[in-house]
């Protein structure tokens, strides 16, 4: 396995708040138990796994009833909606019917990716897709967890139309300050990835600074994404440290009191264990 090595544990606890173990197997040769295991090493309590599709949706919930640091997520990503044609009322069913298992915590991710799925067509299957997603997140009490790629006005458009759950997530925060903003607004918990230590990347790092520090989450989206100084290597959930340092570094907070932050907002945000 071509993996970084472990960072220094950081000073309290913090939470991978989107990240796909299974996908991290399969990419890394990075095994579930012990991509946990290492976390926890370096302080990496608890992580929140995302399905994608039915087949991501149904592993995630058997992982969180597998393992007691693990909560779910249930969802067709966007460019799965567009692709899946007459199959998607069927895959949105089965996600339907894994909402409401107790270790599920959110509907997600879900919303608009306008850069892997340009045509109208298909951005018009992602629209009915992302509304009817909102509405399980509402109907089951979930966290809604947004992908959002070049579709920022979009997403706010299908949010404030079918309206706004009581907990949002906007997954890998990718905009400016201003849309950082927007999201707020709405209620929003904004989520940061390794891209936000990318150098090109100020206005991401400009939105990070614009927002609350009640309202900051972090995450790895792994295997993707990886922080610096490991950019282009397969990512895991041990890995956060990087991505937390940054925040705390770039917000002048102390690491302490930002990872404490992350938790609570984490907790806030999809619930604590069991």
């Amino acid at each position: 396995m071509d993996l970084p090595e472990r960072p220094a544990p950081l000073p309290a606890p913090v939470v991978d708040t989107h990240c796909h173990l299974d996908v991290t197997e399969r990419h890394s040769g990075l095994d579930a138990g012990t991509a946990l295991a290492w976390a926890a090493q370096v302080g990496v309590t608890r992580v929140v796994q995302v399905g994608c599709d039915v087949e991501g949706s149904r592993w995630a919930v058997a992982a969180a009833e597998r393992w007691p640091n693990v909560v779910a997520g249930v969802a067709i990503h966007p460019n799965d909606a567009a692709r899946l044609g007459a199959g998607l009322p069927a895959a949105l069913g089965v996600v339907e019917g894994l909402a409401g298992h107790p270790r599920v915590r959110a509907v997600g991710e879900t919303g608009l990716d306008y850069y892997r799925t340009p045509e109208p067509v298909g951005h018009a299957v992602q629209r009915d897709a992302f509304a009817r997603h909102i509405a399980l997140a509402r109907a089951y009490d979930k966290t809604l967890v947004i992908h959002d790629r070049d579709a920022h006005a979009d997403v706010l458009e299908v949010l404030d139309a079918e309206g706004v759950p009581d907990r949002v997530v906007m997954h890998c925060f990718s905009g400016d300050a201003t849309f950082a903003r927007a999201c707020l607004e709405r209620g929003a918990y904004l989520s940061f990835a390794g891209p936000v230590t990318f150098k090109p990347n100020s206005a991401l790092r400009e939105a990070l600074t614009a927002t609350p520090l009640d309202r900051v989450l972090v995450e790895t989206d792994a295997p993707y994404l990886t922080p610096m100084p490991f950019r282009g290597r397969a990512n895991a959930s041990y890995l956060i440290p990087h991505t937390a340092r940054f925040l705390a570094e770039t917000r002048g907070v102390d690491l302490e009191v930002i990872c404490r932050a992350l938790t609570d907002n984490a907790t806030a945000a999809f619930g604590g264990e069991g």
